[in-house]
C-alpha cells in the first residue's frame, strides 16, 4: 500500500519546531533505512523525557514517513495545540471512559491505511532509575498481530539528559546529542494464526520491548538489567511494605512507636491508638482509589 502524503499540518508543525530542536540537540541517528518506504507499520519507541515525542518526532520526519502518536485525548481540545493534533492526524487516547478502545481501532486504521503509528510501549515515561525501558503495555503487540503489519523496535537517549523524566528543569549545557537507533522489524511470525489470549500478548510484547531495549544498550554501550522494572510489581510490593509498617507500628515494632499503657503514644506521637487507625485507614482508602485510576489508565489499548 502506498504511502500518506505528509500534510499541511505536518509540515507546518515541522516549520516552528524544528528549528529550536537543531540549536538545542546534536544527531546522531542510525538505521533510517529500516523505517519502511511503502505500506503500513508501527514503531515501538521507549520514553524517557517529555520532550522526546519532539526529538523522535524529528529523526522520523526525516525519513519520509511521519509518525502518528497516541496522546491524551485532552491535548486535542486546548487551541491551537489541539488544532496541531487534530491536523497532523494525532490519536487520542480516551483513558478511563468507555472510548477507551476507539483509540485501538484508529490504530488499526491509520496502519491498514498505510501509515506509521508510533507507541511507547511503556504507556508513560520510564521508572527505571537508570532509564531503562520498563516492562511493556500489550497495545502495540495487538495492533501488531491484528494487521501483520511491520514493528520496527526503535531507541532514543539524549532527550532525556536534556529533561530528564520528572524532573522540572531544563539542562541545555553543554549541548546534548539525541541518539536514535531503529532496528530491523521485530519477527513476529510465531504468533501469527494463534489465538489472541493474554499470555500470547505478553510474549509478543516482552519480543518487542527486548529488541528495544538491546537497540538501547547498543547506543548507550552498557548492559541492561536482567528484568526489566515493572511498575506494577513495584506498586504491589509498596502496599506489602505499608502493611507491613502498618502492622508493625500497632504492634510496637522497630519501624513504629508504641503506645503507651494509657492508649497515648510514645515518642511523642500524635494522636491515639484510635487516631493513628483512622490514618491507617485513610492511607488504605487512598491506595486504594489511587489503584483504581492506575487500572481505569491501563484499560483501553492495554486490556
Amino acid at each position: 500500500m502506498p504511502r500518506r502524503r505528509i500534510g499541511f499540518a505536518y509540515r507546518f508543525a515541522a516549520v516552528i519546531c524544528k528549528p529550536p530542536l537543531v540549536v538545542l540537540l546534536k544527531r546522531d541517528w542510525r538505521g533510517m533505512e529500516n523505517i519502511p518506504a511503502e505500506g503500513g507499520f508501527i514503531t515501538a519507541v521507549n520514553h524517557n523525557s517529555h520532550i522526546d515525542p519532539f526529538a523522535y518526532g524529528h529523526f522520523q520526519y526525516n525519513t519520509g514517513r511521519v509518525p502518528r502518536f497516541l496522546a491524551k485525548s485532552g491535548l486535542f481540545n486546548k487551541g491551537f495545540v489541539g488544532a496541531m493534533m487534530r491536523g497532523t492526524g494525532q490519536i487520542p487516547v480516551y483513558r478511563e471512559s468507555t472510548d477507551a478502545l476507539s483509540a485501538f481501532r484508529a490504530a488499526i486504521d491509520a496502519v491498514e491505511r498505510g501509515e506509521c503509528v508510533a507507541f511507547y510501549p511503556e504507556g508513560t515515561l520510564t521508572r527505571d532509575p537508570d532509564g531503562w525501558p520498563m516492562t511493556g503495555k500489550t497495545g502495540a503487540a495487538r495492533v501488531a498481530l491484528r494487521t501483520r503489519c511491520p514493528v520496527v523496535p526503535v531507541a532514543q537517549w539524549g532527550a532525556n539528559e536534556v529533561l530528564p523524566p520528572y524532573a522540572g528543569r531544563l539542562r541545555l549545557f553543554p549541548r546534548k546529542t539525541h541518539r536514535v537507533l531503529a532496528g530491523p522489524p521485530v519477527d513476529l511470525d510465531r504468533f501469527y494464526g494463534r489465538e489472541m489470549t493474554p499470555e500470547l500478548l505478553k510474549e509478543a510484547t516482552e519480543a518487542i520491548m527486548a529488541a528495544v531495549t538491546r537497540h538501547l544498550e547498543e547506543i548507550r554501550g552498557e548492559k541492561a538489567p536482567e528484568v526489566p522494572y515493572d511498575p506494577q510489581r513495584e506498586r504491589v510490593e509498596q502496599r506489602h511494605e505499608t502493611r507491613a509498617q502498618t502492622w508493625r507500628r500497632g504492634h510496637g515494632g522497630p519501624s513504629g512507636r508504641r503506645s503507651s499503657a494509657h492508649g497515648s503514644p510514645a515518642d511523642g506521637a500524635q494522636g491515639g491508638p484510635r487516631h493513628q487507625d483512622d490514618r491507617h485507614q485513610e492511607r488504605l482508602n487512598e491506595q486504594r482509589r489511587a489503584g483504581k485510576r492506575a487500572t481505569a489508565r491501563e484499560e483501553g489499548l492495554n486490556t
